[in-house]
Formats: C-alpha cells, structure tokens, sequence
C-alpha cells in the first residue's frame, strides 16, 4: 500500500497492522532475520536510555517548540495590544502584513455555513493551504496550537495520577474523530452557525490572549480535566477535527519524520511519549516493511519521538534534502 493510502486510512481510524510478507524489502527482511533471534537485557536497555537522558540534546526539538509556540501566539497579542498591525486577528483568521490568513478547517466551516466563498477567506485558505504543505500538516497542532500545549503539560498529571494507580484511563476508538468530523460539517451546513469553532478550545484560547478571558474558557478547564482524570489527550486524539484537516495537507507535505529500522532497539519509547502512537508502529519488532519509512500524515511532527529515541533511528526529513538536527 502507499504511503498516502496508508496515511488516510491510519488518519481516518484504521489500524496500522503488520505488512503482509510480500510488502517486506529484501534489506529488511534481512535485519529482521538478525534481530529475531537478538534481545537486549533489560540492563542493556537501561544503559541505552541512561546514555540518552545525559545527552545535550535531550528534548531539544520540544524546547524548539514550545518557543515557537509560544512566541507565534504572543505575536498576535503584542501586535493587537501595541496595534502594530503586524499580524491582526487570531489564529482561526488573521492578517499578516496584509497577507490574509484563514485556518483550513475554519474556513470549510464558514463556507458551509454561509454556503458561498468570500474572496479574502479564499485567498487566506489558498495561502495558509500552501504555508503548510511546506513545513507539513499538522505541525500546526504541535507547533502553533495554544490548546496542544496547555494539554501537553497537564498530561504529565495525567501519566503520574495513572503511574500512582489512581485512574484507570479510558480510550476510544480513533475512528471518533473522522465522526466528529462530519457531524460538525453537517451541523454548519444543516443550521448555518459554525458550532465547531464555538467548542473550539484553539479559538477560545487564541481569542482569550488576545482580546481577554470570557466564560468560554471554562469549557477549555472541563476539557483539560477530563483529560486528567478520564482520558488522555482526549481531545486530540478523537475529536478535534483540525487534526485531521491538517493531517490530508501533510500526506503530500515534504517534511517529514523517518524512521530508519537499522539501529532502533524497539525498546518503545517513541510510543509512550507519542499522541498519536499508532504511526509508530513501525517501530514494533517485525513491523517495518523497509529500512528507511516515513512516519503517516497523522504524525504531528512534535519531536517528542526524535528526542525520545536513544538510537537516533527516528528523525526530520526534508525530501531531497538531509535530515534535519
């Protein structure tokens, strides 16, 4: 299957499974042959990960990004509250520099609804559209999403509460999302109102920075505590349809993350740290049909994997260009 089919059907809820015999590379085959009959101690394992956690790269591309994050939103409240008219709006629809800019998934929401194309929200779809095929899809989630970060540090409460045996998690089917995805479409069609982008945690957050707090961000703390105490990454992971707006831009994207099959131990820390860990399945012993594969479309590029892999065998790519340090 292809890398873009197997994208989709990942992004859309299906599992990854193993590749059938046939779909294997020669080279691969041949590493997994060598592997099959090789198993590292666990004191092996834990000397891999010692070695990594001294490491002066450790977690490198999260301090990358939550710096982007965080300076790309504070951007829209500096240039809203000295009035620079740098960048005017927030993050669902905005001006840069006289360039309009709308997000993708906000967008079809508004043409839906109104059912017609407004020129500006056209331009701005076609630009942003563009913007992210070039640094890939769903980095929007991880790299510039407020919400994507206020989840990611209330989700170590969530792990220690679950490490103390305290919850019990609850998971749902991926396949929610593609649901949720649809029904929001068909709401804003159906009643002419964007319901979505009122549940939106993203446009609360960006507005709430920007013009101040309002009622609405109690509906982002029940969202936060439910991910606490029920379930992790909710959100994200099963409702949020921006996700997998963003995901079918970054199936054609040329940035990428790799994983190379060759020095990876399969120890699996790239899928405890990962929020969308079934395109790491790769990583499982025996899975990877190549020795170079490219992580899906529903990967949101956050480099937690990158940081967390002690072999390096998980990395950024560019097409045609060289990995990125």
């Amino acid at each position: 299957m292809s890398y873009f089919a197997a994208s989709i059907k990942q992004m859309l809820g299906a599992n990854p499974g193993k590749p059938a015999p046939e779909d294997y590379s020669p080279e691969a085959r041949e590493i997994h042959v060598v592997k099959k009959g090789r198993k590292e101690t666990k004191a092996e394992l834990m000397a891999i990960e010692e070695a990594h956690a001294l490491h002066e790269r450790r977690h490198l591309w999260r301090k990358r990004r939550w710096m982007t994050l965080i300076l790309v939103n504070l951007l829209f409240v500096v240039s809203y509250y000295f009035d620079v008219q740098l960048l005017e709006g927030a993050l669902t629809a905005s001006r840069f520099i006289g360039f309009h800019m709308a997000d993708l998934n906000s967008a079809l929401q508004v043409m839906l609804a109104f059912k017609h194309v407004v020129l500006n929200l056209l331009i701005g779809t076609v630009t942003v559209f563009i913007l992210w095929i070039l640094v890939g899809g769903r980095t929007f989630c991880s790299w510039v999403c407020p919400y994507h970060l206020l989840a990611e540090w209330t989700e170590t409460l969530h792990l220690w509460l679950e490490a103390k045996k305290w919850i019990r998690p609850v998971t749902f089917h991926r396949g929610a999302r593609t649901i949720f995805y649809v029904l929001f479409a068909l709401l804003a069609l159906v009643t002419g109102y964007t319901v979505f982008e009122t549940l939106s945690p993203t446009g609360i957050l960006s507005r709430a920075m920007i013009y101040g707090p309002g009622l609405a961000l109690l509906w982002v703390l029940l969202l936060l505590l439910f991910e606490v105490f029920v379930s992790r990454r909710a959100w994200c992971r099963y409702v949020c349809p921006i996700g997998l707006t963003y995901g079918l831009v970054g199936s054609i994207s040329p940035v990428r993350v790799k994983y190379n099959l060759k020095d990876c131990h399969h120890e699996g820390n790239c899928r405890k740290v990962c929020l969308v860990p079934h395109v790491l399945d790769m990583t499982i012993k025996g899975r990877a049909a190549d020795v170079d594969v490219p992580v899906g479309a529903d990967c949101t590029r956050c480099g937690l994997c990158v940081d967390a892999c002690p072999t390096s065998s998980l990395t950024y790519e560019v097409l045609g260009l060289k990995k990125l340090q």
